[in-house]
């Protein structure tokens, strides 16, 4: 089985009431965006939107080939590991880490550490996965 081409992994907290400031002071690390519910943000590529929800997201670099291990690996040690505020966040937003998985072949894998699930589990981060396929060509 080949290796997963490529993988995009971020981790985001949801909320009506979610503060970005609070987010960014509690886990001691400015996030990649961030909004209050009903405030003005500009997309990557420059477009205004007004945020449905408060929301926080903090990015890491793109892995080709895909490493998703490395990608929560590195998201979580950028943050506090503090399982009282991540008690608190999983108690009052919505809070995973979301990974786009992109195959370039028809049978490619990815491994997640159990060391890694663990760390997400001890922060009740759950893990949210799409997978995109390979793409037929034209």
């Amino acid at each position: 089985m080949a290796k997963l081409h490529q993988t995009v992994t971020t981790l985001r907290l949801f909320g009506d009431e979610l503060d970005p400031d609070e987010i960014t002071a509690r886990l001691g690390c400015v996030p990649t965006v961030g909004a209050r519910k009903g405030a003005v943000w500009l997309t990557k590529g420059g477009t205004e939107k007004v945020a449905r929800t408060g929301f926080w997201r903090l990015e890491v670099k793109d892995k080709q080939p895909g490493d998703l291990d490395a990608q929560v690996v590195e998201l979580l040690a950028l943050c506090s590991d503090d399982l009282t505020v991540w008690a608190d966040f999983t108690a009052r937003f919505t809070v995973d880490i979301f990974c786009g998985l992109f195959m370039e072949e028809s049978n490619e894998g990815i491994t997640v550490s159990a060391k890694t699930m663990e760390n997400l589990g001890l922060r009740n981060i759950s893990l949210d996965l799409d997978i995109y396929g390979q793409t037929s060509p034209d």
